[in-house]
This record gives structure tokens, C-alpha cells and sequence, in this order.
């Protein structure tokens, strides 16, 4: 059963099932079981606080407490019921189940599949059990925790408290939030500074727990900080302002200025050429740009699922090379080098021509097959057409950026294609901006970046060749009046700030793609692609070939590519609802 629900709370049956089946063992081989954080500790991090802050947060206290007492209190006997139910044995029989402290699961995602025998290590996010904020030294298969910062004070927080206030979903929308930031000039950096937090010039720091709600409330803010922006928080889909905006320039500059801050702080300290990150704070790509371009390290590696999809990871990790001695091998640390212990971060799902094949024979679709790669040439000559293309190949993408196996691509000359992605395929906001993927040897030629960057978490300028400059008339715009304008000769991939969220692509952990954008610079003198992931607002990213092809039936996409089968839009028969899909049907 193929859930699609994003954002899934459930306990992730079909997942350890893959794994599983994946390694090629079963519950019983396996050694060790560990989960990610310590509910026992984040419980207790819960009644302190309430406590701290009685009588206030008495409603949220009674919300809270029947969730902890049924489900997250007993994390350990509700894993081993589970996972009793998937190995088909008695609950008895499901031992050695461990837990590890949240911040260590994301130091151990970061250090050990890193390139690097020696590192600091800097975890950022909301909150695991109490900290915040960790910084770690890592060496070999050794990590040890150097000090933290705990709950409430959160860089995370922080800006999941803009992310509320502006509208958008905690936890979710924060990325929106970061897209937004160029539309707006940084007005409110001050009113920030002096009110909400208070940063020393090593990047520690601390909230003023007078503006916000989130110790103990429903909302992350309250009326004093409504108060000191002038408002209550913009309604969830309503108009976005140029307030909004501003806002969102405001707390990105201060979240780069203490990041920055915080590495030049940990770099002093520790005296080491290389910085792992992870934590949700990692997945700003824009200020990961600015910390590799200005800040002091050779180089920095981010774990590509840093939020807590990569804690279960990170735990695994950190058990095997700590508790099991595991032998870590070395690698090329220079920021030239693609090679690091991820795999490209293609860990997923995968289904084979003959799989695909047997799905379209099966409920009657039409395709065309290539034989002998002819396909990228084929898919190089829609995509010169201006055509919008699914493009599904080889093992799903683990973590939340789609890497070209399961995007959505397009050209980056075409000047319509940013608008018709967004509001004609993708159904979100306009003002989102996509991701270039680019050959790995001609990254420089398009963008100031050097280096790698696979995981598209870095944000760097457009080179200053490819830029076209506004004229008088056009510098006088603002807000979404700015997205009007071509500003370089790749306009569907230049944001506002004449920046992108650069994918380098490399042929030794991505042929396929690597092989289409060879064959789009053939045709077109271009090898960089519109990469965005390949799914609608709403849905996570699609994993079959059946969740594939129901995503391209509900968009204006104009192809699909399974594999080495090219689907045409306008030879498909429409979908009238969903009870023609025949869910008994199951991939091997």
C-alpha cells in the first residue's frame, strides 16, 4: 500500500520494510534497533518548562499530556509492537531496542557520511530533547560533544516563529520563507536585534522569551511581537505583502549574520579546516552559500536530509562507529571532490525497465521505447521545445530535494517556464524560485560557486556574464513586480537577487542525468536543466511509476519519462477518477 501522505506521523512500516528487503535481512539478523531521540528526556524538557511558566500554557499542557501518556512516553514498548507486527513474532523477541540523545543522531548524519577524517560539527534546528544548538568536534569514528544551547533559545525557533507569522506552515514553510527573502529590503534587522535576541560575537545567543508563545502556547508568537511588526500574523493563503516580505529579508540577514558568526566562533575554538552541519537550520541554502563563501573553512558538508528525516541515519550511524568500534575509511576532503559516504543520496526505491514495462502493458498505456541511451537525445529535443518533463529514473532521492531521478525538468533559457512550472504543474506560490542542475564541469562558467554541490544546498550568484541588467524603469520595482524581469540568460532558474540554488550533477553517481544534460548542452550549447521535485503541492515527492503517471495525467506536463519509455501527453487517454486505478496492482 502506497500511502502518498506527506508529512506521514505514522509508524513507518513500509520503510523498514524496504530497508529491510534492501539489505537482504530480516529483524532477527539485524543487531541493534535505535531510535533517534530520548522521549524520556524530551518529556521531561516539557514539564520543566510548564512548570517554569505556570499558570500560563494550562490549555496546551491538557493538549500535550494525553499524547505523551498514550503514544510518546512509551516509545519503546510502541516500537517493539510495531516491529513485532512487521518480523511476524512475539513482542518478546524484539530486543536490544536503544535510544540516542536528538542532537547526537544529527552530529552523527553530518560527521561519518562526510569526506572528512577531522571536523567541527554544527547542529542547528528547533529542539531535540533540550538543545538547540550543539557543536561537536569529530575525528575518525570518534564524536564529542564541545557545549550547546538549550531550550527556548532556538535559531530554529526563531525563525519558525517568522515562518508563522508570515503565514506560512511551522516546519514546513520555512523554505518558502527563504524564497520570499529577495523580494523584500531587511527593514526590521534592528528591531530584531534589540528585542528578540541578543547575539554575542562568538554567535551565541538568546531569545527574549517576552515576544513569543512557543514554550507553552498554541502560536509561536504573541501580541508583543504583533506588536512590534505592526500586526497580527497574515492569514495562511491570503495575499502576501510587501510587509511579508521585508520580514522575510530581515530574518534571513540576521540568521546568516549568526551562522557566520557561530563558524568563525567555532573555527577559533577548535582549530580544525572543515565543518559539518545538519539540523533543519542546514536546509538554508542561501545562508550555506554565504558560510562557504565567507566563512573560514576549506570546506563544509551538509547532510542532505538534515531536518529529522535524517535522524534515524544519524542514530544508526552514530551506534555502529561508537558502541561497535566500525572502522571509518578515508576520502578526498577537497571541495573538487563529489566522493563522500551518501551515494549521491539515492538510497530509495528503483524499478527496472521490464517493471515499468509490465505497469504500462498493464493498464493499457502508450509509450514509446529508445534502446541504446537513444533516449536522452530524445528527451534533449522535447526539452529545447520548451516542454515541461517528468523524468523518473533509477532509486528515489532520500531527503527533501528531488536530485534527478524523481524531478520535474525544463529548460532555464525559457522565460515562461518559472511561471508555468509554479501555478500550472507544481499548483504553488509564484514567487518560488527553481533549482538549476548543472553539469559539474561547468558550474563556474554559470555561477560564482566553487566546488561541489549535489545535494542543491548551496544558493550562489549567477556569473556576472550571464547577467542582463535592469534598466532605470526596472530598478524602480518591488515586491512580485520584480519576478516580471529577465535578469540573466537562464531566467527560469535566476531569482530576483540574480541567485540560484545550484545542483552540480556527476556522471559517477548520476550517469543518467548526467547523460541528459550531455545531451541537452549538445542541442542547445546549455548543460544546465530546471530541476524541481516531481510532485504537486500537497503530495510528497513520487516513488512509483503509477504515482508518476497519475501526477503527469493532473498537470499540464507535457511528457513523462519512465526509464527508457517516453509518455506524450496529447497520445494519453484522461483519467475520469480514481476508481479506474487498480490498487491491487503491485510492482515486484
Amino acid at each position: 500500500m502506497n500511502l502518498r501522505k506527506k508529512h506521514d506521523s505514522s509508524f513507518p512500516v513500509k520503510a523498514i520494510e524496504y530497508c529491510l528487503d534492501e539489505a537482504g535481512v530480516k529483524l532477527g539478523d539485524v543487531d541493534s534497533i535505535i531510535f533517534y531521540d530520548k522521549p524520556i528526556l524530551k518529556f521531561d524538557r516539557l514539564l520543566e518548562t510548564y512548570l517554569s511558566y505556570a499558570p500560563q500554557g494550562l490549555k496546551s499542557f491538557m493538549m500535550a499530556m494525553p499524547v505523551w501518556l498514550k503514544d510518546k512516553l512509551f516509545m519503546k514498548s510502541n516500537v517493539r509492537k510495531e516491529l513485532a507486527k512487521i518480523a511476524g513474532v512475539s513482542e518478546k523477541e524484539v530486543q536490544n531496542i536503544k535510544f540516542s540523545e536528538h542532537h547526537l543522531s544529527h552530529a552523527a548524519s553530518a560527521f561519518y557520511p562526510s569526506p572528512f577524517n577531522k571536523a567541527a560539527d554544527l547542529c542547528l534546528d528547533g529542539v531535540g530533547e533540550w538543545a538547540t544548538t550543539t557543536v561537536w568536534s569529530g575525528d575518525k569514528n570518534e564524536l564529542k560533544l564541545e557545549w550547546e544551547i538549550n531550550f527556548p533559545h532556538s535559531l530554529g525557533l526563531l525563525y519558525s516563529a517568522f515562518t508563522y507569522y508570515t503565514g506560512f506552515k511551522v516546519n514546513s514553510g520555512e523554505y518558502k520563507l527563504m524564497g520570499l527573502a529577495p523580494y523584500g529590503e531587511p527593514k526590521y534587522v534592528n528591531e530584531i536585534l534589540e528585542n528578540l535576541i541578543d547575539v554575542k560575537e562568538d554567535g551565541t545567543y538568546r531569545l527574549n522569551m517576552k515576544y513569543f508563545n512557543f514554550a507553552t502556547g498554541l502560536t509561536m508568537t504573541n501580541d508583543k511581537f504583533h506588536k512590534l511588526f505592526g500586526g497580527a500574523p497574515r492569514k495562511p493563503e491570503s495575499d502576501i505583502s510587501q510587509k511579508e516580505m521585508d520580514i522575510a529579508a530581515s530574518i534571513q540577514v540576521v540568521t546568516e549574520e549568526i551562522v557566520l558568526k557561530l563558524a568563525k566562533g567555532i573555527h577559533k575554538e577548535l582549530d580544525v579546516d572543515y565543518l559539518c552541519l545538519a539540523g533543519g537550520v542546514a536546509l538554508n541554502c542561501v545562508s550555506n552559500g554565504r558560510l562557504l563563501r565567507e566563512g573560514p573553512f576549506k570546506n563544509i558538508w551538509i547532510q542532505p536530509a538534515s531536518g529529522d528525516a535524517g535522524g534515524a541515519l544519524g542514530a544508526a550511524l552514530a551506534l555502529w562507529y561508537q558502541e561497535h568500534s566500525g572502522e571509518r575509511k578515508s576520502l578526498n576532503e577537497e571541495r573538487s571532490s563529489h566522493e563522500d559516504f551518501m551515494k549521491g543520496s539515492y538510497l530509495g526505491p528503483e524499478f527496472s525497465n521490464q517493471e515499468i514495462k509490465t505497469y504500462l502493458d498493464y493498464n493499457n498505456i502508450e509509450y514509446k521505447l529508445f534502446e541504446d541511451e537513444k533516449v536522452f537525445k530524445e528527451v534533449a529535443d522535447i526539452l529545447s521545445k520548451e516542454n515541461v518533463v517528468g523524468w523518473f529514473q533509477g532509486k528515489m532521492e532520500f531527503g527533501p530535494r528531488a536530485l534527478g531521478n524523481r524531478s520535474i525538468i525544463g529548460d532555464p533559457r525559457s522565460a515562461k517556464m518559472q511561471t508555468n512550472m509554479n501555478l500550472k504543474i507544481k499548483y504553488r506560490e509564484s514567487f518560488r524560485p527553481f533549482a538549476p542542475a548543472v553539469k559539474f564541469e561547468s558550474v563556474e562558467n554559470y555561477f560564482q560557486h566553487q566546488g561541489v554541490s549535489p545535494y542543491m544546498l548551496m544558493v550562489a550568484p549567477i556569473s556576472n556574464d550571464k547577467r542582463i541588467e535592469l534598466d532605470e524603469e526596472q530598478k524602480k520595482l518591488f515586491g512580485i513586480e520584480k519576478l516580471k524581469v529577465k535578469r540573466s540568460q537562464l531566467p527560469a532558474i535566476t531569482h530576483v537577487d540574480y541567485s540560484a540554488r545550484v545542483q552540480t550533477v556527476h556522471r559517477e553517481t548520476n550517469s543518467r542525468f548526467y547523460n541528459l544534460l550531455d545531451s541537452f548542452e549538445e542541442k542547445t550549447g546549455c548543460p544546465v536543466l530546471v530541476n524541481t521535485s516531481f510532485n504537486v503541492r500537497g503530495e510528497p515527492i513520487v516513488t512509483t511509476p503509477e504515482d508518476a503517471y497519475r501526477c503527469f495525467m493532473r498537470t499540464v506536463m507535457d511528457y513523462l519519462v519512465l526509464g527508457d519509455f517516453v509518455l506524450d501527453k496529447k497520445k494519453q487517454k484522461p483519467i475520469e477518477n480514481d476508481t479506474s486505478w487498480k490498487e491491487e496492482f503491485v510492482l515486484d
